[in-house]
This record gives structure tokens, C-alpha cells and sequence, in this order.
């Protein structure tokens, strides 16, 4: 059974486990709380509340997701009440001299841990939900004051739940924290105009993503879907191997995602029978052998020798969104009750809100679904400026910038932008809430010096990002005298060499001089090659091919050459 109790103000569950003993604590924020300009602040935090543990003789960690961040160990009693002691005197007492060290390791996790959640940029944009589509921007200019003030507000005894798997509370156990408030849920914003929609990716598999009232029924629908997928799609088709399904409540919402991978060669035929499977679901044919198997599953899952403390970190979740804890019997009781009907009026939600990621090169607007903006719909009135080379202008005016490009508009409102990354060479780059970017380049646009300071004082302080100096060899530059349109690489060498005059003469005598002695060593080569006798001179003659070849070579020459170096 599962006992609720206080620690020093801290809501508490303990439930019996055998083994070491398991505890943690759980806050209420996340990276879902964070605005882009200053997201990192809490994985930091995180970080730095660990530091100074160093390297214990026990297991523990913590972890950062989009609304919880939690604390969490197993050893001994006394390793258990001196890390949850440690955790909660370091979170108000933070060693700042590891601040920038720490900076440094989270840009190296970020690095290596795999990108971004695309996902949740497509669907949310660049706020709340969808900040973990994005890297930690903020880590750079982020304070001391700014982590104490972060601190102060979240991390808060109203605002935490501890959890213990084991026999007792550990004797000593002290939770310092200051007293706050219980932080409600962030809202869940949109930038998806309607859904079902799509939108395309470089990864080779297919993904969907949807939103759901939480349910019991839901999650017996996702193991469902995974059963059907995995029949259609591995079983008797061979087209995957790779197929999951995952259900993560949160509040009184939950997100239901699928995954099917594929190889290059067959990823229209894995696209195409994925959505054969979602339209079926969503029609009512779904098998009663697969609702039986899934709810056995999880009623097997229930019956595990400490189900109760396996539970906690869930249940501690629960206590802080204000979700009623239900007991085992409870959970089994509505496992029972779930009936296809209830799964059908699932899969219609599911079909309903989904957002289906694809591989390059397919689409899914034959199968209902609408492609996810890529640009905006409108243009800022204001001053335009052209591109130096192209076709591109850049508008710049009282309420947000615009870029257009072959009719292709990207727009950014000053009062709806999530971040503005700035660099020391005037480049700006501009980040909306609905994820829509615009660049600005001052080396590709002939623009007035005192645009860029309109943008600057247009666009809330707290959502300018300083970045750091750029080389400059990673400044883009223009194409001197071309037409190419400017094109911003991450790695970018030297400027190409301006244009000579002699330039277009040299190739233009190199042409005709090679066609005139290519032409008539063709002539001397087909001449020697249709004659029917021998002749003493063929000797010679045929020299005089071979030096009239390696002349025409030789001439063609500063063509290539040119042409080279005019790219």
C-alpha cells in the first residue's frame, strides 16, 4: 500500500520495496515553463544542484523534462537522507563557481544527446511545449541572479513532492526549502493552423504524434496501435523493424506517439501502410483479440511484486498537476471496463489531432492531412530592402520584419517574437512563436544603418540572445558581379576572387582557337583512318595528329582554368 504523509512541508508517498532503498523528489517546472531566450535555466539548475556531490559511492541523478525536474537515488538509508538533504541545500545555495563549467557540459550533452524533438517545434512552435525542439539558447547569458530568482519561484516546498521506496522514512531527513506556491501546468500553444497535418524529415521513419484526453482507454489504445503496426508492418509486409508506441499523461492531457522506421527504398510503402492502419482504427475495425491482449498485458504489469513502489514517480506527478491517485483495484477495475468503443472514440481523437512526421520526398496530403506552414501567410508593411544579389527583399517596419523570396513570406510581429539571436557583426536573427525565422545578413542586404536598431529596440529586452563573435571567414559574403543568391553556410571559406576584364577575351580566343585546331586534327585523324593504302609519310602523319590533340587540350586549357576560378 502507498502512505501519504509531510516532510518539513513536503508532500510525501512512501510504499514498501525490497533492495536498496529508492527515493526522490519532484518539482513542478520544467523546460515548458522557460521562454526560448532564456531556456537552459532549469537544466542548469539541475546541474549545478548535483555538483558538488561529486562522484558517490551510490546511484543517483536527476533529470529535466518539459514540466517536472526531479532528484532521484538508491543506496543506504544514510545515502538516501544525505543526497535528498544535499539536493535541497544546493538549490538555495548554489556554487556559482561551477556556473560556467556547467554551461560548458550542458552544451556538450546537448551536442551529443541525439537533436532536438522536432515534434514539439512543428506542433507548439518556439514556446512552452515546443521549447525542447530547440537548443538551450539562454545558457550563455544567464546570471547568478537570474538562477537565484528561478529558484526562489519554483523550487518550493508547496511546489515539490519527495517519494521513497522502502520500509520507513529514513531517519534525519530534512527538506530545506523555502515556502512558495504550487505552480500550475504551462498552457499548451499551437502553431498548427489545423490538424491532421504533416510535415517532412530527414529521418528515415515515420512518426505520429497526437494529443488525447487522458484516459485509461488511451493508453490501451497506444499498445493497440503498436500490436497492429507491428502485424501489418513487420509480419506480413517486412517493411519495418523498429515499432513502438508511447503513452505520457500529463495532467488532465496525454500525448500518444508511434514510430515506424524505414529503409530509403521503401519508405513511400511504410508511410502508405502506417496510415492504413491509423484509417482502420479510425473507422471501429479493431480487432478484440487486441484489446484483450493489451489490458492482459497491463493487468500483468499491475500484479508485479512492488507495483506500489514502481508507481511513485508517477503517482508524485500526479499530486503535483492535481490528479486523483487511484489504488491498483481502481486501475484494474477500469482496465476491464475499456471496451472497443472506447478505443474507437480514441482513434478518432487520435486522427483528429495528429501530426505526422515523414521521410524526404514522401508527402501525406493524399491521405487528408494538411502540410504544416512553412511560411507566413502575411507581409509587414514598412521599408524594403533588396538583397545585393538575388531576388529577396527584407521589409522592415513598426510591428516586425518580413523576408520574401520568390513569393515564399517569412514574418516575425516584434510583439510575438520568442528570441532575437544577436551577433557583434549586425546579424540578426529573428524567432517567432509560431517557429517562423527570418535571418538578417547586413553583408547581403543593402540596408540602412540604423535598421538594425529599429529591430533592436522594437523586440522586449529579456528576448535578445547575445551570440558569440563569428571568425570571419563565417560571415557570408556577396558574389562579386554574379546573380547567385546569397546563401548562409555554417562553414564557409574565403570570398571567391573578384572578376578580371581579360576574363571573358581569354576564354573567347581559348574557344576559337581550339575549335579551329580541333577541327582540323578531326579531319587529319578521319582522313588517316579511311585511307586505303599505306604511305610511307603516315608516320609522320599520324605524329601530326597526336601533337594536333595534346595542341587542342592545351588550348581549352584557360577555359577550364577561368571557369574554375570564377566559381
Amino acid at each position: 500500500m502507498i502512505r501519504q504523509f509531510d516532510v518539513d512541508g513536503v508532500p510525501a508517498l512512501l510504499a514498501p520495496a525490497s533492495g536498496p532503498m529508492r527515493a526522490g523528489i519532484t518539482f513542478r517546472v520544467g523546460v515548458a515553463d522557460e521562454t526560448l531566450a532564456r531556456s537552459g535555466i532549469t537544466h542548469l539548475l539541475e546541474h549545478l544542484a548535483l555538483a558538488p556531490l561529486g562522484l558517490g559511492d551510490h546511484h543517483f541523478n536527476g533529470a529535466t523534462t518539459p514540466t517536472f525536474t526531479s532528484f532521484y537515488t538508491q543506496g543506504s538509508e544514510q545515502d538516501v537522507v544525505g543526497f535528498l538533504t544535499a539536493v535541497c541545500r544546493n538549490l538555495h545555495d548554489l556554487p556559482m563557481a561551477r556556473l560556467e563549467v556547467e554551461k560548458e557540459i550542458l552544451r556538450t550533452e546537448w551536442s551529443t544527446r541525439g537533436g532536438a524533438d522536432a515534434l514539439a517545434l512543428w506542433r507548439h512552435g518556439a514556446r512552452d511545449h515546443g521549447l525542447t525542439g530547440y537548443a538551450e539558447l539562454g545558457l550563455p547569458a544567464l546570471t547568478e541572479h537570474d538562477l537565484r530568482q528561478w529558484a526562489a519561484r519554483w523550487f518550493t516546498r508547496e511546489n515539490a513532492v519527495l517519494w521513497i521506496a522502502g520500509d520507513r522514512v529514513p531517519a534525519g531527513l530534512r527538506l530545506v526549502l523555502p515556502s512558495g506556491v504550487r505552480q500550475p501546468l504551462p498552457r499548451v500553444s499551437s502553431a498548427l493552423p489545423r490538424t491532421p497535418a504533416y510535415f517532412v524529415n530527414g529521418s528515415r521513419a515515420v512518426v505520429l504524434d497526437s494529443v488525447v484526453r487522458r484516459r485509461t482507454a488511451a493508453g490501451v489504445f497506444a499498445g493497440v496501435l503498436e500490436r497492429d503496426l507491428y502485424r501489418s508492418l513487420r509480419q506480413e509486409d517486412g517493411l519495418s523493424y523498429a515499432i513502438s508506441t508511447g503513452y505520457q499523461p500529463c495532467g488532465d492531457q496525454a500525448t500518444l506517439r508511434a514510430f515506424a522506421d524505414a529503409l530509403p527504398e521503401k519508405q513511400d510503402a511504410v508511410l502508405g501502410g502506417f496510415v492504413d492502419v491509423l484509417a482502420k482504427l479510425r473507422v471501429g475495425r479493431i480487432d478484440q483479440a487486441d484489446l484483450d491482449a493489451t489490458v492482459a498485458k497491463r493487468e500483468d504489469d499491475l500484479s508485479a511484486a512492488e507495483v506500489h513502489a514502481a508507481r511513485l514517480p508517477g503517482l508524485a506527478r500526479d499530486l503535483l498537476t492535481g490528479q486523483p491517485t487511484r489504488t491498483v483495484d481502481e486501475l484494474r477495475a477500469e482496465l476491464k471496463a475499456v471496451t472497443l468503443a472506447d478505443l474507437h472514440q480514441v482513434a478518432q481523437e487520435v486522427t483528429a489531432t495528429a501530426l505526422l512526421m515523414v521521410p524526404e520526398y514522401t508527402t501525406a496530403d493524399w491521405a487528408g492531412f494538411a502540410a504544416a506552414p512553412t511560411s507566413s501567410s502575411h507581409t509587414i508593411a514598412g521599408t524594403e530592402y533588396r538583397e545585393r544579389e538575388g531576388n529577396g527583399a527584407l521589409h522592415v517596419g513598426v510591428e516586425g520584419v518580413s523576408h520574401v523570396l520568390d513569393g515564399c513570406v517569412a514574418t516575425v510581429r516584434y510583439a510575438e517574437c520568442a528570441a532575437l539571436l544577436a551577433w557583434p557583426d549586425g546579424a540578426r536573427r529573428l524567432i517567432g512563436y509560431d517557429a517562423i525565422t527570418v535571418h538578417i545578413e547586413p553583408t547581403l542586404i543593402d540596408l540602412h544603418p540604423g535598421a538594425i536598431a529599429v529591430i533592436d529596440q522594437q523586440v522586449p529586452a529579456d528576448r535578445r540572445v547575445p551570440m558569440p563573435a563569428r571568425p570571419p571567414e563565417r560571415i557570408p559574403q556577396p558574389y562579386a558581379g554574379g546573380n547567385h543568391p546569397p546563401v548562409n553556410r555554417p562553414q564557409q571559406g574565403a570570398a571567391p576572387a573578384a572578376r578580371a576584364w581579360w576574363e571573358v577575351p581569354l576564354m573567347v580566343l581559348s574557344g576559337l582557337a581550339t575549335l579551329g585546331v580541333g577541327g582540323l586534327t578531326l579531319l587529319l585523324t578521319v582522313g588517316m583512318l579511311i585511307a586505303d593504302e599505306s604511305d610511307p609519310d603516315d608516320g609522320l602523319l599520324w605524329g601530326m595528329v597526336v601533337v594536333g590533340w595534346l595542341l587542342t587540350v592545351i588550348l581549352a586549357l584557360p577555359i577550364v582554368l577561368v571557369r574554375r576560378r570564377r566559381r
